[in-house]
């Protein structure tokens, strides 16, 4: 199955083990857009705020594209700021367009509590609980 991973900025540093592992089962692994540039929204940001608004929207077209070509979505979903099993706008929009396109969503925490839930519930995800032989 050819996985698309999505996830805050913040948890990149849990990408690579998780990717192992789905790679050893025979998985294709395709990472987040700006993975091996972490800092660059920052970069944008700096320059201007049209500037970082074209960059959004490029990294916008560029998860769609990318989730057109996949078989599922995993998002990753940690502790962040105090937030338990956080989802940001930016994943959740790459959720819905994993709905839209009819791609299995796969989250390896529970569902966050707060004002997405509903609509995450809506997108009917498979929640894995840390447990990646689920993802299949």
């Amino acid at each position: 199955m050819k996985i698309f991973i999505i996830c805050s900025k913040r948890f990149y540093r849990n990408i690579p083990e998780i990717q192992k592992i789905l790679e050893e089962v025979g998985h294709d692994v395709v990472l987040p857009n700006s993975y091996d540039k972490p800092g660059e929204e920052e970069r944008r940001r700096a320059l201007s705020s049209l500037d970082h608004a074209t960059w959004k929207a490029e990294m916008i077209r560029l998860s769609e594209k990318k989730i057109q070509g996949i078989d599922a979505v995993l998002v990753l979903n940690f502790e962040k700021d105090g937030v338990e099993n956080y989802i940001g706008g930016a994943t959740f929009i790459e959720m819905y367009d994993a709905f839209r396109l009819g791609k299995k969503i796969f989250i390896y925490n529970d569902i966050p509590k707060g004002i997405l839930h509903d609509e995450i519930i809506g997108f009917m995800p498979i929640v894995i609980n840390k447990d990646l032989s689920k993802v299949q």
